[in-house]
């Protein structure tokens, strides 16, 4: 390899540090040694040759391979195409035609590797993701998009690969559903095709650093809660398995290490006796590690609700460390729903709508309120709370200006063994508007959890040893 080559990739690498990726000194040389043989102008073999050696994490292989487009572009500038994009009478773009277009295209497996495809979306950015801005022309992926709108193309694409299929007993055409699953991931791939294109143009215009600052995205486990749309809450969801079970490996380790109980004095004043009353060796009690029961009261209101979801999903996960798990919900009023999780553990997302269907956790004016759920908890369930017992409040303390009734959190404090408070808000926000978060953490630890990593470290700290 040249030295320039080199230094390329010693730049990306530190790129993808910069992101969070993980990547050692032994991960840098096995992807040198591996470009010093991959064809580097076939992009798809060197792309697969330098995830292979630099990611070993597979939740992160999106963030690699934007960052891998900014550093490795396939082209610099407007692409020369051979075609025009079909028009109107009038002049402009027949967004129809295009979209019968890029059917056709999806639904034909040699497009994609013939360069058709490839054709269309450049021509797609340039006529229908274009703009012009203070700057001059702009490219504009989210207006392309909506121009083509790739998920509305999946029941023409399966057609179209359907079309001519034919069962040889009947000589009917091949059953649709065949076929939607290939249509569906031919619509994601168009999709991203016309956001790398709309990456690399806009690269070209204003250089990779600035398009990073806002096309790569944040690792699934740095994702903010609060802000994680549909998309990037499948992506958080996919990290929870693979947290849960680095915490049990990190709670083995942990138990290891205290795998002596305290000094037994009465024992090791005995032994004593045979040094003359020197205690040389210290006996020490039998461990006896308690598995404490869980109690999880845990805000459902809103953009909260996917935060206590991720939490529940972990602790489940969990579950084996402690003695039992009991859930209770609120949005303003709480009701305990641990049946709903104890059936459903397999598919979170339906036990979580049907708590919410049929719970009692709503029945003033439907906007979370802490403090009736306080005062509620202590007059139903506050016996449920031993010392023996760990107590666990999900949410962002906002309270809609409703009475805090501290007093009632400090009693449940005061029952429990352990209490403590995840807040998935960020710290700085807490006591801010209707935040009644720096109350209630004069009374109980309050923990800042606004992404998987966060979450993991702040379990890791109070699982039980």
């Amino acid at each position: 390899m040249t030295a320039p080559l080199v230094a390329h990739l010693t730049d990306f690498v530190d790129e993808l540090r910069r992101r969070g990726i993980d990547v050692g000194p032994s991960n840098l040389i096995d992807a040198a040694s591996a470009m010093a043989v991959l064809d580097l102008l076939d992009r798809s073999q060197l792309r697969e040759g330098l995830a292979a050696t630099l990611v070993d994490d597979h939740t992160h292989r999106g963030v690699f391979d934007r960052v891998f487009d900014l550093w490795f572009p396939v082209a610099m500038g407007k692409r020369t195409v051979a075609t025009e994009l079909p028009r109107t009478e009038d002049g402009e773009i027949d967004v129809d035609a295009v979209r019968e277009m890029l059917a056709e295209l999806l639904a034909d497996d040699q497009a994609a590797t013939d360069g058709r495809l490839t054709e269309m979306v450049a021509m797609i950015v340039d006529g229908m993701g274009s703009y012009d801005s203070a700057r001059g022309q702009a490219f504009s992926a989210y207006q392309a998009l909506s121009a083509v709108s790739p998920q509305t193309l999946i029941a023409k694409i399966a057609a179209a690969m359907a079309a001519g299929d034919t069962d040889d007993e009947t000589g009917r055409a091949g059953t649709q559903p065949l076929y939607r699953a290939a249509a569906r991931a031919r619509s994601a791939d168009l999709r991203a095709a016309i956001e790398r294109e709309t990456q690399r143009r806009m690269a070209d215009r204003n250089g990779r650093d600035k398009v990073g600052e806002y096309a790569v995205p944040q690792l699934p486990e740095n994702m903010n809660f609060l802000s994680a749309g549909a998309r990037e809450q499948v992506e958080i969801r996919r990290t929870i398995e693979p947290l849960a079970r680095l915490l049990a490996a990190k709670l083995e380790i942990r138990r290891r290490r205290a795998h002596r109980g305290a000094v037994d004095v009465r024992k090791t004043l005995r032994a004593s006796m045979s040094t003359g009353g020197v205690p040389i060796e210290l006996t020490h009690r039998k461990p006896r590690p308690g598995r404490p029961e869980l109690i999880i009261v845990c805000d459902v209101s809103g953009s909260v609700a996917g935060f206590s979801q991720f939490t529940l999903r972990l602790v489940y996960a969990l579950r084996q460390q402690f003695s039992k798990v009991r859930v209770f919900a609120f949005v303003d009023t709480v009701d305990e729903v641990t049946d709903f999780f104890d059936r459903g553990t397999e598919d979170f997302g339906a036990a979580m709508h049907e708590m919410l269907a049929t719970a009692k956790i709503s029945t003033r004016d439907g906007h979370s309120d802490y403090g009736n759920m306080l005062r509620g908890f202590v007059a139903e369930y506050g016996d449920t709370l031993t010392h023996r017992g760990a107590l666990m409040i999900l949410g962002d303390a906002r309270n809609n200006f409703h009475d805090t009734r501290v007093a009632a959190l400090r009693q449940l404090v005061d029952q429990a063994r352990h209490a403590y408070w995840l807040n998935p808000e960020a710290q700085t926000l807490w006591g801010t508007g209707d935040s009644d978060a720096d109350v209630y953490a004069d009374a109980i630890e309050m923990f800042e959890c606004r992404n998987a990593t966060q979450l993991g470290r702040v379990i890791a700290d109070l699982l039980p040893v």
